[in-house]
């Protein structure tokens, strides 16, 4: 099992250093996200400072951009990785596409199947001589002169890894993509019952089984050295399932454990005024349903539980961890995790 990490830097000095530092850690890959700042850029840095870490976004948000701006920007980045860089998308929501990016919006699993189609036949271009023309419901593509069209890779078109809760977006997943995210609102359970026969479904319809398609999940992890450590590692975990719980679109997870109730009295809390709201909904997160979504585990023993857990599922996995931390906290399970490769 491969083991990546989330970047946390923001300046392309401290990017650098943290990219060397966790290469030399060990780990195989890093991630940047689409929150408060874009993507893409973090990744120069990444790539122009490591030789070995596999670069990617987890995610970007597709819906934001037009398939040719995307496909543009992760051309350069695999090039510039020199064939390192994963294409990680994500829908979002429908308030965010229009009311945050001022973009259309509607039938997201047709879309998003279009999206990435439409991706490959530009890339196709590019990189095989093939005449541009994309033709369909939502995206069309058709001019592509020399003027405007970048040299070929030498390492080929970027993967493409797509982020999923439902099971419309994870069968889109299956037929087009070469890689899925899950949500880390994604409990074992759901993973194994729901997530993997589903994208069984669309990996068929491409001809294709589940030896074909990577599987990359950052997953909840409660871990520290101390009792405290753990009472705070525990404490911000449970805010974070809690914020992801509010959201409708991840119900079907919480129904699948018979925990409906819980997913309505979040989701009424998170649309109140009171500041101290997001600890409150915490608080309604109790051991049962933290230990269903994260993995509770003494650093000795979390790689142990990782692989219990998602072992022979998952083959890229991200420690999430949304607590201050040590940086070394995760070196033992990451070593165990990469030994089990």
């Amino acid at each position: 099992m491969k083991v990546d990490a989330m970047l946390q830097g923001t300046g392309l000095a401290e990017l650098a250093a943290e990219a060397r530092e966790r290469e030399a850690a060990g780990y195989d890959g890093l991630w940047s996200f689409e929150g408060q700042h874009d993507p893409f850029l973090p990744l120069v840095a990444v790539a122009e400072h490591t030789s070995r870490l596999t670069v990617g976004t987890a995610i970007a948000v597709a819906f934001a951009r037009n398939p040719m701006s995307t496909a543009y920007v992760a051309h350069d980045l695999q090039v510039h990785s020199q064939g390192r860089f994963l294409l990680g998308l994500g829908s979002q929501v429908r308030p965010h596409i229009e009311r945050r990016f001022a973009m259309p919006w509607g039938h997201p699993a047709p879309r998003m199947r279009e999206y990435v189609q439409a991706l490959r036949a530009i890339w196709a271009s590019w990189n095989e001589g093939e005449p541009l023309n994309f033709r369909g419901d939502f995206y069309s593509h058709t001019l592509m002169t020399p003027f405007f069209s970048p040299a070929p890779s030498p390492w080929g078109p970027p993967r493409v890894y797509l982020a999923a809760v439902g099971e419309h977006m994870t069968r889109v997943a299956g037929e087009v993509c070469d890689g899925l995210q899950p949500h880390p609102f994604t409990t074992a359970r759901y993973l194994r019952e729901r997530t993997v026969p589903t994208l069984e479904e669309g990996l068929a319809r491409s001809g294709r089984t589940l030896a074909d398609l990577s599987i990359s999940f950052s997953g909840l992890v409660v871990s520290g050295t101390t009792e405290e450590e753990m009472e705070a590692a525990a404490r911000g975990a449970r805010e974070q399932i809690a914020f992801y719980g509010s959201t409708p679109a991840y119900r079907k997870v919480l129904d699948l454990h018979g925990w409906d109730e819980l997913g309505g009295e979040l989701n009424r809390l998170s649309r109140g005024t009171d500041d101290d709201r997001w600890r409150q909904m915490g608080e309604l997160i109790d051991d049962e349903v933290l230990n269903a979504f994260a993995v509770v585990a003494e650093p000795a023993q979390l790689g142990a539980a990782v692989l219990d857990r998602f072992g022979g599922v998952v083959d890229r996995f991200t420690f999430y961890a949304p607590y201050p931390h040590a940086d070394d906290l995760f070196v033992p399970a990451m070593e165990e995790l990469r030994a089990a490769d």
